[in-house]
């Protein structure tokens, strides 16, 4: 008999799988599909057997578990960094390059300004005064108060103009949560918006190879050493308790695997599917049903020359956009040294066209990439292909922050992990990460074993720091 059952071997349960593997459990790991790695995996394309990632696939300097677990499997040197600039944007006036700089927080943002005020004016950035103030004193706990706001609302109620919520709320809410703002918790917001105003010298990476092969093949290897194993095919359909004891699982194929402790590693539905028939998970069940997904739609399109030097750049938000991110991969992975550019396009929650055939897809998102590199309508297309996401991540409406479960169930031995649980971060491989390490140390608690796997949440520096940990902090 194993010493864990994981269930799920996405970024979370790989997370908790190897953590567990390298203190030396033995782990055994069931995965419904096929294949590892969930919602941040990659496949092979057909035509030109170029790795291609499902779904979300760009890492950020504060993805701290994350790229922990990068560092443990040595594939740390595998994220090609952009320092500078952090975003380059392109709106209906043209494009628009926004450097990164270390400065203090908040003062790192004042160079940025003068590229604003190219599209705001300053009576639209004056308008930010007083949600800046608040998001300043809070602490996490604080940003709780507002969850069962919404975004939009909140920034109407703080005196925000509405040209400053077009322009950049409207874009920074779709991007970085995957929802519109009237969807979208206050709370989710203000964590965002405070991290923005208290820490300074983030920026973007992106995985030089396929996402999933950064971290599951050594994840698996490391569970295999340890004397575990990774089952796939192998979906989970009902717990066995007993007298609120995990005692162990049954998988859709009848078979019975005994075990004492078990981590859950599942997005939402799935895990709700499981707790629903368990009288003592009808408060996990109810909470995990709440959760939506916001789908995600990737287009790639490989052309026959270069048509930019460009690696990143983002569409601002407008109803008539498809697409929000563009990345050319020609420009991030080695292997595509010298090849034709390869642009990855992706949209995101309201922007995805579910009821759109591939061809009108791919017209749309070719008019979307010329606008920033003509050079395309020189080049010839070789091929294009679409994926359609179900979920990229679960959708941080009003009322989740509270619903999001901690790590340990009122069954005993079983443990949840994923991207949605309380991580006090926005659903994201790096709050999968934390997750997966937050199970890792709860299952060796129960073995009288306190280790610390996971790295806290980033907080507030500089300035704004300082203010946060005054008498009012996290009060409204």
């Amino acid at each position: 008999m194993s010493d864990v059952v994981v269930v799920g071997a996405g970024v979370a349960g790989l997370r908790c799988a190897l953590a567990l593997a390298d203190a030396g459990l033995r782990v055994t790991v069931l995965e419904g599909t096929p294949h590892a790695g969930g919602r941040a995996g990659s496949c092979a394309d057909d035509a030109t057997g170029l790795q291609v990632d499902i779904g979300p696939h760009v890492v950020s300097s504060e993805h701290r578990n994350f790229m922990a677990m990068l560092h443990r499997l040595d594939q740390d040197d595998q994220v090609q960094w952009q320092p500078d600039p952090v975003i380059t944007l392109l709106d209906g006036r043209g494009v628009l390059r926004m450097p990164s700089w270390r400065l203090p927080p908040p003062l790192h943002g004042l160079p940025l300004l003068p590229r604003a005020l190219t599209r705001l004016s300053m009576r639209d950035a004056l308008s930010h005064t007083r949600i800046a103030w608040r998001a300043a004193r809070l602490d996490e706990q604080g940003t709780r108060e507002f969850d069962h706001e919404d975004a939009l609302g909140l920034l109407r109620a703080m005196g925000v103009r509405p040209r400053a919520i077009d322009w950049f709320w409207r874009s920074a809410v779709l991007a970085l949560l995957n929802v519109p703002l009237e969807q979208c918790s206050g709370t989710a917001l203000l964590r965002v918006f405070r991290l923005m105003l208290g820490r300074s010298g983030w920026h973007f990476g992106f995985p030089k190879v396929g996402l999933a092969q950064l971290y599951v093949p050594g994840s698996c290897r490391a569970v295999l050493r340890s004397g575990g194993q990774v089952l796939f095919g192998a979906r989970v359909q009902r717990l066995r308790l007993e007298e609120d004891r995990l005692v162990g699982l049954e998988t859709v194929d009848g078979r019975v695997i005994a075990t004492r402790r078990c981590v859950l590693a599942l997005p939402p539905q799935d895990v709700a599917a499981l707790a629903s028939p368990e009288a003592a998970l009808q408060g996990l069940a109810t909470a995990a049903r709440y959760f939506r997904p916001s789908p995600y739609q990737s287009t790639y399109v490989w052309f026959d020359r270069r048509i930019t030097r460009e690696r990143f750049w983002a569409r601002t938000w407008s109803p008539q956009n498809l697409n929000t991110d563009f990345y050319d991969l020609a420009g991030i992975r080695p292997a595509l040294a010298g090849e034709g550019s390869v642009i990855a396009c992706n949209a995101i929650g309201p922007q995805v066209r579910a009821d759109w055939p591939e061809e009108r897809i791919v017209e749309q998102t070719m008019r979307e990439i010329e606008q920033f590199a003509p050079a395309a309508r020189q080049a010839r297309v070789l091929h294009t292909r679409v994926h359609r996401v179900p979920m990229a991540v679960p959708q941080p409406r009003p009322g989740t922050e509270g619903l999001r479960p901690r790590t340990r169930t009122p069954v005993e031995g079983l443990c949840v992990a994923g991207d949605w649980t309380d991580t006090a971060l926005p659903c994201s491989m790096e709050s999968a990460a934390r997750s997966g390490a937050l199970a890792a140390e709860a299952v060796l608690e129960d073995l009288g074993r306190e280790v610390r796997i996971a790295i806290d949440a980033p907080d507030t520096r500089g300035l704004v720091g300082l203010l946060r940990r005054g008498p009012r902090a996290g009060g409204r």
